[in-house]
């Protein structure tokens, strides 16, 4: 394979070639194709599609979070994502910068919670020197579960109108790091709700509670190879390494080699991981009126 075969077949998986990204339906299908998109490109770019870029069916002049505002397709392929989120065909998530939306196809969705979300998600953070959760992060915890879905201008007035929304914003950061909470939906009168992800989607966190970190990570490698082709083991922990430690990936890259469900491939000049193709039998490799009759 060539630099140039790669490029084309992920412009073609990623929806870059023309292929725009309009529909609901268009959009679900585009989401479990790929299992991972960022909304936004990011300023530090890491090897995945971009759902704005499927929409716009280009990557060209795509832009980023910081200039979202003053670009008429950036709102649009946010009402499409918006719709995903409602159905629960996508989750979102903050893993990468805080203001570009990670975007994780619902099937693949309690893979990603064995990785990064909490083990007893009913029970509230505590505050404290140790804690990854702040005094204002335990209070917005506890309003949203009592109240939720709210909005974040709701959960100011009620925590008390002295808080600042940057504030309340990180608190908020804080907990959707964890898979506490997640976006439920957005209005532009109220902006986005938020609810407790354990009662938005207890079905997809009880079956990621179940997965231990091994078994969860090892599907979603196999599942990002798909999504990219063919990647170097640097490009798969520079994506990998926002969610896990970089040596827990290169262990589950190991084990699936050794395993044969990873190969290696040669593209251009570089040593590429890819999913092992399938083995054609001798016999099915012929067609059916040249099998030898014994």
């Amino acid at each position: 394979m060539t630099d140039q075969e790669l490029d084309q077949l992920r412009r073609e998986k990623w929806h870059l070639n023309g292929r725009t990204v309009r529909t609901l339906e268009d959009a679900r299908a585009f989401i479990e194709s790929v299992g991972f998109c960022m909304l936004y490109p990011l300023r530090q770019p890491v090897l995945a599609p971009t759902f704005i870029g499927a929409w716009a069916g280009s990557d060209e002049r795509l832009p980023t979070w910081q200039h979202a505002f003053s670009d008429p397709r950036a709102q649009e392929a946010t009402d499409l994502m918006v719709r995903l989120l409602r159905e629960r065909d996508a989750y979102e998530a903050n893993q990468f910068d805080e203001n570009n939306a990670f975007l994780v196809a619902g099937s693949i969705f309690p893979y990603f919670y064995a990785l990064v979300g909490e083990r007893n998600p009913k029970q509230a953070p505590k505050p404290g020197p140790r804690s990854a959760y702040s005094q204002l992060a335990c209070d917005a915890f506890e309003l949203i579960r009592r109240a939720g879905p709210i909005s974040m201008q709701k959960m100011r007035e009620d925590l008390g109108g002295s808080i600042s929304l940057v504030a309340l914003g990180h608190a908020l950061g804080e907990l959707w790091s964890r898979l506490r909470i997640t976006r439920v939906d957005y209005r532009p009168d109220e902006g986005a709700s938020w609810d407790v992800l354990y009662r938005w989607s207890p079905d997809a966190v009880r079956e990621g509670i179940g997965l231990s970190v091994a078994e969860a990570l090892s599907a979603l490698l196999s599942k990002y190879l798909d999504c990219v082709i063919a990647a170097d083991q640097p490009e798969v922990e520079a994506f990998f390494g926002n969610f896990v430690p970089c040596s827990r990936v290169k262990e589950a890259i190991n084990a699936l080699l050794a395993a044969r469900e990873l190969d290696f491939i040669r593209v251009g000049r570089r040593t590429l991981i890819q999913i092992t193709p399938p083995k054609t039998s001798a016999v099915s490799a012929f067609p059916r009126t040249q099998r030898v009759k014994s």
